[in-house]
């Protein structure tokens, strides 16, 4: 019997039909086809009959589709028949990595949560004995179906001959390569593959937080023990994908957004700058009366209206004479001395706006002494739908780990703050501080007000004149965010007693 025919329009197994080839190379070609008998397309790799390792690549294959990750590329047939080797998988969509990072790096908190997935995945490969060994980016994908999937498990390190002596350190290491990558939107590997080159520094790979602003220290050491193999922090280092996994689940985990899906500036929120603007319950008017029944004129009445005239006359008259009296009276009186009066004194300073110079995210209590500093400029950029946000904690008391963590404005002099109006989440829970002062040392810092339990538009009023060069937003307590807890503050204006 002769091989089916490889091309367009093709059959395999009397039910995979050959659609469209998305790939050569070397003697593999990949292909997007249809399955018939459940009618939805399917992704087939064909195996030329001089391809060298079509025993290996079944082989690898049949292993794979017995794995049940989700996160797992799902492996439908592998087989060998009529001299014709084929592998079919499910058809993935979506954006890989490099696509993600093309235009910049992830925030870290998504680039943890996406490679985190990842490694659960290989590391529940590794139980089952396979091994990845090919971790690029264009490999690790975040699907049309917001779920994170992983390409080529085993099927790629056939496919190019790869095999290893220590495949769990070398899958750590791929892991590594792509936190790296995710943090930073460059490659610390070898080869092509769309994306600019690690930088260097006297021959060693410079760590994540030398390439981008921002990244947090314990990320950066994670990254640094899987993809150098290096203890940091007194930590050995992360020797297989179960450790990468490990240490990834300690951090704070939201839903890996890609970048170019993110929608609009768009906020769930009220979009009222305060609480001037929100929306009130109209006002119930008080029922009206019913209008007095009109009196009947009665044709007799002409000596009654003849009094009321006279009466109105002679009331007229009463009112004109007191009120000549009374100016008289009054033009009599001797005038009290201009500085006597109250209303002459110094009117109030009249309350200003003033636009800090800049902010950062405050986190002296942390490692890296800094909290989302790259998200700080949208809560003073007087947009409603911008936001920072805190870390995600695990805990509304930030995890039991520090004592509070802000948001601090730098006024660019000292001024008289009058009072700080933050515009917060909507959920309730927030515990927040005003601290101003002229250093941005915590210690610096005095407390000016405070309000708990809060959420949407706050205003924080100092109990006493205070003055400063610094205002801190400081939160001691979080609301809950997507299981966990996270501060945001979608904007602060800053209010000051006389011109600035």
């Amino acid at each position: 019997m002769s091989a089916p025919a490889v091309e367009p329009g093709g059959r395999l197994a009397d039910r995979f039909r050959l659609e469209d080839r998305v790939s050569e190379s070397g003697g593999a070609t990949l292909w997007k086809a249809i399955d018939e008998v459940l009618a939805r397309p399917v992704c087939v790799l064909t195996l030329a009959p001089h391809f060298e390792r079509t025993v290996e690549v079944v082989t690898a294959a049949r292993g794979a589709s017995r794995l049940t990750d989700p996160r797992l590329t799902q492996v439908f047939d592998a087989a060998e028949e009529d001299g014709q080797a084929y592998v079919v998988s499910e058809w993935v969509t979506g954006e890989t990595l490099t696509d993600m990072v093309s235009s910049g790096p992830m925030s870290p908190e998504r680039a943890a949560a996406l490679v985190a997935e990842a490694a659960e995945a290989v590391a529940h490969a590794h139980q089952a004995g396979l091994a990845h060994l090919c971790l690029t980016p264009d490999r690790l994908i975040w699907t049309a179906g917001s779920t994170v999937k992983l390409l080529g498990l085993a099927v790629d390190a056939s496919l190019s001959d790869i095999e290893s002596d220590n495949p769990a350190r070398d899958d750590a290491q791929g892991l590594g390569r792509l936190l790296y990558t995710a943090l930073t939107g460059h490659w610390p590997g070898e080869g092509e593959v769309g994306l600019p080159p690690a930088p260097l520094d006297d021959g060693k790979i410079c760590t994540p937080r030398q390439v981008t602003a921002g990244v947090p220290g314990f990320l950066d050491a994670i990254t640094c023990r899987a993809l150098l193999q290096e203890p940091r922090r007194g930590l050995p280092p992360l020797a297989t994908p179960a450790d990468v996994a490990e240490a990834l689940a300690e951090v704070p985990r939201p839903a890996p957004v890609p970048v170019s899906s993110m929608p609009p500036a768009l906020s769930l929120r009220s979009e009222a700058p305060d609480d001037t603007d929100r929306v009130r319950p109209p006002r119930q008017q008080a029922p009206s009366r019913p209008p007095a029944p009109m009196r009947q004129h009665r044709s007799g009445g002409m000596a009654g209206r003849v009094m009321m005239t006279v009466v109105i006359l002679l009331i007229i008259a009463a009112v004109g004479l007191g009120a000549w009296t009374l100016g008289q009276s009054l033009g009599k009186r001797p005038q009290s001395p201009v500085a006597s009066s109250p209303a002459s004194q110094a009117p109030s300073p009249k309350i200003v706006t003033v636009k800090p110079s800049s902010a950062t995210g405050f986190d002296p209590l942390g490692d890296d002494q800094a909290e989302h500093p790259e998200l700080a400029r949208f809560a003073i950029d007087g947009k409603p739908s911008t936001e920072w946000h805190t870390y995600t904690y695990e805990s509304a008391e930030l995890g039991r780990l520090k004592s509070g963590v802000g948001l601090i404005l730098d006024m660019g002099k000292q001024i008289p703050v009058s009072d700080v109006v933050v515009s917060l989440g909507d959920t309730p829970g927030s515990s927040i501080e005003l601290r101003v002062g002229n250093s941005a040392d915590l210690n610096s810092l005095k407390t000016a007000a405070k309000q708990d339990n809060v959420s949407g538009t706050v205003t924080l009023t100092p109990e006493k004149a205070t003055s400063g060069q610094y205002v801190l937003i400081w939160f001691t307590r979080l609301p809950a965010f997507d299981r966990r807890f996270r501060g945001t503050i979608y904007d602060v204006v800053v209010h000051s007693p006389g011109s600035a």
